[in-house]
């Protein structure tokens, strides 16, 4: 299943310019695509709008080859796991009983679980490390452990799609390697992943697309090499940067260079 974004542009009311600008890409089916750039580049706006939740001013956004505004959202919910950026936890619930909301799109308001259900639940849990916190109330996570929960939760509706908005935040560095390396996995295994992430390093790392957006525009995509490039990365982040090539991934690595007298935007 793969989505697409076709001479996509939006512009929200009262807004003086375009938070989406002609952006075309592709998410291919079994791939782990990620989406990067600085705060305000469009990134969420993006992923909104091939999920059809944000309707384009002009050019269309299409899951698995159809218009993601026309599918219905329980249908779509069946083949899309989300993990958005934030969420308000309303009421309390056990650890077990949020990741189970994710069988609801299979399961409805009124059939029960049956063995299928609790089997995906319980993988789902094992897989993000929060098996053994199944009987805590989530009010009592901290919020490394409350987002591995929320990416079981999306893992449980056993998606052939899996969208993230930056969900190694808050994770220790131990926890982030093993969400990154489980959803490389899962794209190997025939999952489409898209992830929105700032973490530059752990995109090139584990990607195997990148899409980087400056301004609302798609300023490069294509493999990390081809998208990792001084030129490119520097006067997207208009920041000076030095992009090299891990010594043990091999993998292209950003850093961000020390620079006397020249303070970082948003300082001061």
């Amino acid at each position: 299943m793969k989505l697409v974004a076709e001479e996509v542009s939006l512009r929200y009311p009262g807004a003086d310019s375009l938070a989406l600008d002609r952006v075309t890409l592709e998410v291919p089916a079994g791939s782990l695509t990620a989406v990067l750039g600085p705060n305000g580049s469009g990134k969420s706006t993006l992923l909104r709008t091939l999920l059809g939740v944000t309707a384009p001013s002009v050019g269309r956004a299409t899951v698995d080859g159809t218009d993601a505004r026309r599918w219905n959202r329980r249908d779509l919910a069946r083949v899309v796991g989300v993990v958005p950026q934030s969420e308000a936890v309303a009421f309390p619930v056990t650890v077990r009983e949020m990741v189970a909301m994710g069988r609801y799109p299979h399961l409805g308001p009124l059939r029960a679980e049956g063995p299928t259900d609790r089997d995906a639940i319980r993988r789902a849990l094992e897989s993000c490390d929060v098996a053994e916190l199944d009987a805590r109330l989530v009010t009592t996570l901290s919020g490394g452990e409350l987002q591995r929960v929320r990416i079981a939760r999306a893992l449980a509706q056993e998606p052939r799609v899996l969208v993230l908005d930056e969900p190694t935040a808050s994770l220790d560095i131990g926890h982030e390697m093993t969400i990154a390396g489980l959803l490389r996995s899962w794209a190997r295994g025939g999952m489409t992943v898209l992830l929105i992430t700032h973490q530059l390093n752990l995109a090139a790392r584990f990607a195997d697309r990148i899409v980087l957006l400056h301004r609302g525009k798609v300023a490069a995509q294509g493999t990390p090499a081809e998208v990792f490039r001084e030129d490119v990365m520097e006067r997207v982040y208009d920041w000076p940067l030095r992009v090299d090539t891990d010594p043990v991934t091999g993998a292209p690595r950003v850093v961000a260079l020390d620079v006397p007298g020249r303070t970082p935007r948003g300082s001061g």
